[in-house]
Parts: C-alpha cells; sequence; structure tokens
C-alpha cells in the first residue's frame, strides 16, 4: 500500500476539521486575501454531524467574524432568557441566587443553539467565499519535510479490511500541501497529540485535563417548555470528591438539551459517567421535567478543562492548534465556541501576513505571541484556577471558593491564589479497584432511563465491520496484567457507547466493538496506561448528530 503513490494537491492553508475553529480561520483568510486557496477537510460525511457541544453561544467572536449574522437567516435564534443555578441533593435542591454569581457566569446575551447546524451554516458562508472543504475526508497523517517542518496532512486510506490488506475498493489517502497548517480537530485529536509530542509543545505547561459530556435532546410537554431557559447544577448525584455537574438548555419547538458533564479526574474505577447521567435523570426535578416527553438523540464527547496554564504552544514549524486542540474551553461557563472561533481568526491574521510577506513552513510567532493578551486570554486567565481549586478541594468548598476567585479576578483583576497547577494528568488520577467499592446501578425503565446499547443507537453511529478497528491497544498483555486485573476493566464502565467490554472466563477476553464508538475519546484520556489510542476510523464513518 505505501508503495502506491499519492494525488497530491497544492494550497496556501490546510485546516484539519470543520468545527468553529477550523471554519473561522477559513472565512478569515478568504475575507482578507480572497485570492489566497484555502482547504478544510473534515472527517465526517457532512459537515456538523460529528459536532456535539452543549450549547449556549456566546456570540462575540461571531460578531467580529460575520458582523451581518443578525439580519440574514441563521440557525442562531433561540436567546437566553433565564439562568438558573442549583445545587442538587437526591430528593431535592437549593437555587443559588444570581446575585452571588460573577458576572461572567450570566448568560445575558448568548443563544441556545445546535452547534452542528451552526456550523453547517459556517460551511455554506465559507464556500461562498471560495474555500474549498472536503467532508468525509479525515486526516490521518502529518507530512514532514527532511528539516522536520510540516508541509501537509495526507488522508487516509479508503477500502483497507479488517485484516490490513487493500479490499476491491482500496483508494490511496490524498496529500494536500500547504505553506501552513491548521489543526482544528477538536478535543484530544490525533494528529494534535503527535504535533505536541514531536514538537514538544507542553513542555513547561500543566498537563491538560477533560470532563466526559454526555447528552441527550428530549421533545417534552408544551405547557414546561420554556425556550430560553439554561440551567446548571452541582451535587448529586455525584459524590463530593468527585467533580462535574449538569446542564439544561430550553430550545424552541418544545424541545430540551439534557446533559451531564463527569471530571475525568475521578478516582473509582467502578463509576460509569453514563450511568451517573442516567440517575441523574431521575431527580425530582428533572424527572418532572422529562415525564410525557420522548427522548429523540444521544452523544457523547470529551470536553478541554485544562484552561489556561495547559494550552500548549500553539505554533510548531509550518502550522498552528486551533480551538479545542489547544484547549481554549471557559471550564465554570462551559463554553469554548467564541474562544475557538477567536483563535481561528488570530491564526488567520498571522498566516495571512506571512505569505504577504512571502514566508511560508516557519512558525507563526504573532499568533503564539499574542493570545494571552487577546479576548482568549482575558477569558481564561479569569477562571484559571476553578478547576485545580475544586479537583483540590472537593465540590463543596472548591466550588465556593472557585467563585470567590472568580469574583477577586473580576473586581480587583487578580487572584489570591495566583496560578494553581492541575497536579497530574487524568489516567493517573484512577485507584485500584481494591481501594473501591463496585457501585451498583439500577436497571433503566426505558422511559427516563436507558442503556448504551439503546442509547448508541439514537446517535445514528456507523462503522463498515471489515475495517481495521481505530482504537488501537497498543500492548493487549498489559491490558489484561493491569486495566483488567487492577483496574477491573474500568473501560466497560468509562465508556458511554458500549464499545469495550472484557469477557471474564480462565483466561479474560478485551473485546473491542469499534462499530459503537460515538468518537468521544474518552478512552484516549482515561486509560490508565495510555495503552489505547484513537485514530480516526475510514471514510466520514461515526456518529450522526442532526441537531445536537
Amino acid at each position: 500500500m505505501s508503495e502506491t503513490e499519492r494525488e497530491s494537491m497544492e494550497f496556501d492553508v490546510v485546516i484539519v476539521g470543520a468545527g468553529p475553529a477550523g471554519l473561522s480561520a477559513a472565512i478569515r483568510l478568504k475575507q482578507r486575501d480572497p485570492e489566497l486557496s484555502v482547504v478544510v477537510l473534515e472527517k465526517a460525511a457532512e459537515v456538523g454531524i460529528h459536532i456535539l457541544s452543549g450549547c449556549v453561544l456566546d456570540p462575540s467572536a461571531l460578531d467580529e467574524l460575520l458582523p451581518e449574522w443578525r439580519q440574514e437567516e441563521t440557525p442562531i435564534r433561540q436567546k437566553v432568557t433565564e439562568d438558573r443555578f442549583y445545587f442538587y441533593g437526591a430528593q431535592g435542591g437549593v437555587r443559588l441566587p444570581n446575585r452571588l454569581m460573577p458576572k461572567l457566569m450570566d448568560n445575558h446575551g448568548n443563544f441556545v443553539v445546535s452547534l452542528g447546524l451552526v456550523a453547517k451554516w459556517m460551511a455554506e458562508k465559507a464556500e461562498a467565499l471560495g474555500v474549498e472543504i472536503y467532508p468525509g475526508f479525515a486526516a490521518s497523517e502529518i507530512l514532514y519535510d527532511e528539516s522536520n517542518v510540516v508541509i501537509g496532512v495526507a488522508t487516509g486510506d479508503m477500502g483497507i479490511l479488517k485484516d490490513g490488506t487493500p479490499g476491491p475498493m482500496y483508494q490511496r489517502g490524498m496529500a494536500l500541501m500547504g505553506k501552513y497548517v491548521f489543526i482544528s480537530e477538536g478535543v484530544r485529536g490525533s494528529l494534535a497529540k503527535e504535533l505536541i509530542r514531536t514538537y514538544g509543545l507542553d513542555e513547561g505547561r500543566e498537563p491538560p485535563k477533560y470532563g466526559l459530556g454526555i447528552k441527550e435532546l428530549w421533545e417534552i410537554d408544551p405547557a414546561k417548555a420554556k425556550p430560553g431557559l439554561v440551567q446548571h447544577s452541582f451535587g448529586w448525584p455525584l459524590d463530593m470528591a468527585t467533580g462535574g455537574g449538569s446542564f439544561l438548555y430550553h430550545l424552541e419547538n418544545n424541545q430540551v438539551y439534557v446533559g451531564f458533564v463527569v471530571h475525568l479526574n475521578y478516582k473509582n474505577p467502578y463509576l460509569s459517567p453514563f450511568e451517573e447521567f442516567q440517575r441523574f435523570k431521575t431527580h425530582p426535578d428533572i424527572a418532572e421535567l422529562l415525564a410525557g416527553g420522548k427522548r429523540i438523540a444521544y452523544g457523547a464527547r470529551a470536553i478541554s478543562e485544562g484552561g489556561y496554564q495547559s494550552v500548549p504552544k500553539l505554533v510548531f514549524p509550518g502550522g498552528a492548534l486551533l480551538g479545542c486542540s489547544a484547549g481554549f474551553v471557559n471550564v465554570p461557563r462551559i463554553k469554548g465556541v467564541h474562544n475557538a472561533m477567536a483563535s481561528g481568526m488570530q491564526a488567520a491574521d498571522a498566516a495571512v501576513d506571512a505569505i504577504r510577506d512571502g514566508r511560508a513552513h516557519d512558525r507563526l510567532k504573532a499568533y503564539e505571541d499574542g493570545w494571552r493578551a487577546s479576548s482568549i486570554g482575558r477569558d481564561l486567565k479569569r477562571v484559571r484556577n476553578v478547576k485545580p481549586l475544586w479537583s483540590k478541594f472537593g465540590t463543596a468548598l472548591g466550588v465556593a471558593l472557585g467563585g470567590i476567585d472568580m469574583w477577586t479576578n473580576q473586581l480587583l483583576g487578580f487572584s489570591f491564589f495566583g496560578t494553581l497547577g492541575h497536579g497530574k494528568p487524568d489516567h493517573l488520577s484512577t485507584e485500584p479497584a481494591a481501594q473501591h467499592t463496585p457501585i451498583a446501578y439500577p436497571r433503566p425503565d426505558n422511559t427516563l432511563t436507558f442503556d448504551r446499547l439503546t442509547s448508541v443507537f439514537l446517535s445514528n453511529t456507523n462503522h463498515e465491520e471489515d475495517q481495521p478497528v481505530h482504537l488501537k491497544v497498543r500492548d493487549m498483555e498489559l491490558q489484561k496484567r493491569s486495566e483488567h486485573d487492577v483496574y477491573a476493566g474500568l473501560s466497560q464502565y468509562y465508556c458511554p457507547a458500549g464499545v469495550y467490554e472484557w469477557v471474564e472466563g480462565a483466561d479474560p477476553t478485551f473485546v473491542i466493538n469499534a462499530q459503537n464508538c460515538v468518537h468521544c475519546k474518552t478512552c484516549d484520556i482515561k486509560d490508565p496506561n495510555q495503552n489505547i489510542t484513537w485514530v480516526p476510523p475510514q471514510g466520514g464513518e461515526g456518529p450522526v448528530y442532526q441537531t445536537m
């Protein structure tokens, strides 16, 4: 296969990922210089269908990128009308007064949206400017020159059979060469991981941190619908030592997003984020809201939570990291789209200036040097201690201290804590199963709560079975010796899609149901030995999130 010559195409800028960051970069490049040749590769068969987010959109970056958008027909329609914050116990909760919440937590002026539909609309804007967008083509390889400079990317070969040999429909991947390559794969992208490792972009930074967000779309009783209501909670069903919380966003047409986030630095290997989400829905407040309703969609996705102190160096010879590939999520706000868009614009500006100066394949120093003083840096710096305080002191005290810290940053412009570190990465936070008791989760009732396979069906996930498994286990013996024997096979608990299972017997067998994968990438993050690597599957396969 490797002997087959690749077809090659040349561009000024190659962008990997048609999410908010990549599309913002593409649009900005063409706004600044219509003569530039720009291509965007998207692993999904259609732009937007692999995108999963809350999503309450802060439109500040969009106002800069496309200032005319408010006068147009767009999928950004439902304004936030009310904010609510709760601390939940098993049978009730306490609503926190809005006046106690730092100003930055206020969602006034924001919009409840489907981010997938927003991305689809942005792609249309980009194409109207002359951007080439290739959906269904996953970038699977970074291309370097003899000096170890990035000069392009290659799409994955198509038609490879499960045994690794070319099938009758085999087609060699294509090389897309660019003066600069932008990586905007989203959280924990395989190419971003390689570049961070190759160029040591994380040297001097805190380790990245992550959460797992699980989300359902429900159609509810019209009498209970409150379009524009945005509600967040923390507390039950998680214990005070485990970070996480819920989000609940009312859309148009009697629809509501119900979601739950579990921070992936949890200790108990028996904990199942999926089951904790199902339990959350049995809380009296949530059960009453959803009673008589219908679940119509499901999905899951890792969330970047490291913030300001975990952002790696953004540039490497020949390109840059954008959006969630760089970790630009504001954790307490559960928002990163505005920063992703801003990063795309900033990287684009740096590339346009460089190309006009006759440069190519160097480091876009202006992007690296400018982000901390920009809207991105200001946004992340004010909340930089919320995650480490929560991790160190637990939910009750940690959230209170985080709130105080946000207030002091807002009112005084500094933190009494300075800049706290995160400590160890999430995969080292899991403790051996011998230190914990298995958790007895209730059986699903198939009305309010559901099992994983039923949920995956609603994600419309599909992978051709006769292709190589895209979840790569480096050492199967290590998986048995450690993940199974020491950590009780925690992959079968953390995966929200039923991808992993251990078939017990005299010689336990690790089974990977790769066709179930919703591309959340939790396994790539939480495996205690970093023994599992997620890579894109062939073609545009995976979940199909129509309105998530």
